[in-house]
C-alpha cells in the first residue's frame, strides 16, 4: 500500500467576501448588481457560477410563481392543469448585457478553483474561450465572488466519471443564491511532471490533489514510485515542486501545467482508466431564459414528508407519468432536518437519516410538462428548488 502525506500547500487568499449582507433581500426583490470595487488577483483567467432558491419560497426566484401546494392529493396526477406562470415571456431577463457575450466569454470574468493551470481553468476556458479567469482557494471563495460581483460567472466541479460526485457543490448549491446556466464536461489526461532533466528513475515521490494521485494509482506504482503527497490542488503540486525545486518528486497534472510552471512531462495519459471525464457547472447571478428549440436540462433539489410511504417513489412518477427522464439522482443529508420519523406507532418512534434529494431532468422549465411536474410534486413535497434551466452540453470531450 503506498504510503502518503499531506503537506501544507500555500494557496492564493481567499478575496471573495461574504455577500449575505448585501443580499439578505435577495429572495423577495429582484437582484440588482451595484458597482463594487474590484478585487485585484494574482491571475485572470477563469469561468461561471449558480443560483438556488429558498425553502419555503415559490418554486425558483427564476421562475417565481405560486404553486398553489395544493397537498389535498398526494399522489402524482398526470393531468395536473398547468401553473399559471407557465408563459416563458414571462420569465425574467439576464441581469446585464453579459449574457450577449457568452458565446465566447468576451468582457466575462470567470471564477474557478485552484491555481493557473488546474483542470477547473481549463473547464472554464472550454466554456467561455475568451474569458478572464479568476482563481480562488475554495469553491465557496468562487460562489461568493459571483454573488458579490467581484466576477460575473463560476465555473466549478459536480461529478467525475471515475471518482463521482463532489459533494461540496452540491452542499453549496444551496447554501448560496445562484443559478446553474450551463455545464461543461472536460477529459482529464493527467500528466507526470517533474523539474528540468530529473528523470522517471529519480523520483521517489508524487505529489497531487487525492483524487489525481487515486486516478493514477496503478500506474504510477507500475513506474516504481511508491510514495504519495496529497495537496489542494493538481496545478498548486506543480507551482510547490518548481518553486522548491525538487528533485525526487514529481507532480499528476495537466499538460497546461507543465508549461505555466516549467516542468518537463515525462509521461502522458497516466490514468488507470482512459475515459476520464469531469463534468462542470457553470453559475450566474440571475438565470439563463429556457428554451425549446434546443436540448435542455433543469436541475432541482426537493425534500419529502417524513412519515408517509413511498414518498421517493411519488416524486419520481410525477416524472416517469410525463415520459420525462432523468440523467441523474444524487441525496445529500439534510443538515438543517437530520432525522425523519419512519414509523411512530411504537411507543419509541423509530428514526433515520433524513436525505435532500438533487435531480437532473431532460426538460426545459419552458416545456409545459415539465411546469406540470414540478407543480405535482410541490403538492406534496414540502420543499423544491430549481437550481437551474440550461442548454446541454453536447461538445465533443
Amino acid at each position: 500500500m503506498a504510503s502518503m502525506t499531506t503537506p501544507r500547500l500555500p494557496f492564493f487568499p481567499a478575496r471573495a467576501r461574504s455577500a449575505a449582507a448585501a443580499f439578505s433581500s435577495l429572495s423577495s426583490s429582484p437582484l440588482q448588481c451595484c458597482p463594487v470595487k474590484r478585487t485585484s488577483f494574482t491571475n485572470t483567467n477563469s469561468a461561471p457560477l449558480l443560483f438556488a432558491s429558498r425553502p419555503g419560497a415559490p418554486l425558483a426566484d427564476g421562475w417565481s410563481a405560486d404553486l398553489n401546494r395544493r397537498r389535498a392529493s398526494a399522489m402524482p396526477v398526470a393531468d395536473s392543469p398547468l401553473p399559471a406562470y407557465s408563459d416563458p415571456h414571462a420569465l425574467p431577463l439576464p441581469l446585464t448585457s453579459a449574457d450577449l457575450m457568452e458565446s465566447g466569454g468576451e468582457g466575462l470574468k470567470v471564477a474557478y478553483q485552484g491555481f493557473p493551470g488546474a483542470y477547473s481553468e481549463s473547464a472554464a476556458k472550454k466554456a467561455y474561450p475568451h474569458c478572464q479567469t479568476v482563481p480562488c482557494e475554495h469553491f465557496d471563495t468562487a460562489f461568493q465572488a459571483v454573488e458579490n460581483c467581484t466576477v460575473d460567472r463560476a465555473v466549478l466541479p459536480l461529478e467525475n466519471t471515475l471518482g463521482g460526485s463532489i459533494h461540496r457543490n452540491y452542499d453549496l448549491l444551496l447554501r448560496h443564491k445562484l443559478h446553474i446556466v450551463g455545464d461543461v464536461r472536460l477529459a482529464v489526461r493527467h500528466c507526470l511532471l517533474a523539474n528540468r532533466g530529473v528523470k522517471i528513475g529519480n523520483l521517489r515521490s508524487v505529489m497531487s490533489h487525492p483524487q489525481a494521485l487515486a486516478q493514477c494509482e496503478h500506474t504510477l506504482t507500475e513506474l516504481g514510485i511508491e510514495q504519495r503527497q496529497a495537496v489542494d490542488d493538481t496545478a498548486g503540486a506543480a507551482k510547490l515542486v518548481t518553486e522548491q525545486m525538487l528533485q525526487d518528486t514529481g507532480v499528476v497534472a495537466s499538460s497546461l501545467a507543465a508549461e505555466l510552471y516549467g516542468l518537463d512531462i515525462l509521461a502522458e495519459n497516466i490514468q488507470d482508466e482512459k475515459e476520464n471525464v469531469t463534468r462542470f457547472m457553470m453559475l450566474a447571478r440571475k438565470p439563463i431564459v429556457p428554451q425549446v428549440d434546443k436540448p435542455f436540462k433543469t436541475s432541482i433539489v426537493f425534500s419529502l414528508e417524513d412519515w408517509k410511504p413511498a414518498q421517493l417513489l411519488k416524486a419520481l412518477a410525477v416524472f416517469a407519468l410525463r415520459d420525462i427522464d432523468l440523467t441523474k439522482i444524487e441525496s445529500r443529508p439534510h443538515k438543517k432536518r437530520p432525522f425523519r420519523v419512519a414509523d411512530d406507532t411504537f411507543s419509541t418512534p423509530v428514526k433515520y437519516f433524513n436525505y435532500l434529494f438533487y435531480v437532473d431532468l431532460e426538460a426545459s422549465m419552458a416545456d409545459p410538462k415539465a411546469l406540470k411536474a414540478l407543480g405535482n410534486l410541490e403538492e406534496f413535497a414540502p420543499f423544491v428548488r430549481v437550481l437551474g434551466s440550461y442548454p446541454t452540453d453536447v461538445s465533443e470531450v
